[in-house]
């Protein structure tokens, strides 16, 4: 799968956004550099067992082993101290990262109820996007029976764009199903 989408961009979206953009060199070509997904768990601070869920889902989801996060702050109105784990998140690079942004984009999230899309709009201005998953349960490795809870995740798109425009064009190009 990740060779198929590799390929994808070597042959058909490189030289497209190439001429599009009209670069002067290939290395101006924007390029995806990593997904990150992240799951924050306010409820961790109460029950540890619920961060080793998170890692096992995630694990599954992407491949990869997830790694905790941490509280940088203590915040009494929330009862959090710093350095407990109040999330988990993944990485995804190269070969896996291929992968996950295949079998997102063309089965788990047309599994998503009257799914019309992802949001066009969702750039941070510097060429990334992210994407917000209300539950986990639309990837076909979560078995329903052995979720715990139902938890959203943050997928994060880190591309080399310099701008919104490239970046869209290029997951656009790479089959990102975009809202009309």
């Amino acid at each position: 799968m990740a060779a198929r989408l590799q390929k994808l961009y070597k042959e058909e979206v490189a030289p497209a956004l190439m001429k599009k953009f009209e670069y002067s060199s290939v290395m101006q070509i924007p390029k995806l550099d990593k997904i990150v997904i992240n799951v924050g768990a306010g409820d961790a601070k109460d029950n540890s067992k619920v961060i080793d869920s998170i890692i096992a889902d995630l694990a599954l989801i992407s491949g990869q082993q997830p790694v905790p996060t941490y509280a940088k702050k203590s915040v009494a109105n929330f009862k959090l101290r710093q350095g407990m784990k109040i999330g988990v998140k993944v990485t995804l690079r190269g070969e896996k990262m291929y992968e996950f942004m295949d079998r997102l984009f063309n089965f788990s999230l047309p599994r998503v109820r009257d799914f019309k899309g992802i949001n066009p709009d969702a750039f941070d201005g510097r060429g990334n996007y992210a994407l917000g998953l209300k539950e986990q349960l639309i990837f076909p490795e979560i078995e329903y029976d052995k979720v715990d809870k139902i938890r959203g995740m943050d997928i994060a798109f880190v591309t080399t764009a310099t701008t919104d425009a490239e970046a869209r064009e290029l997951l656009a190009l790479m089959g990102a199903p975009f809202a009309k």
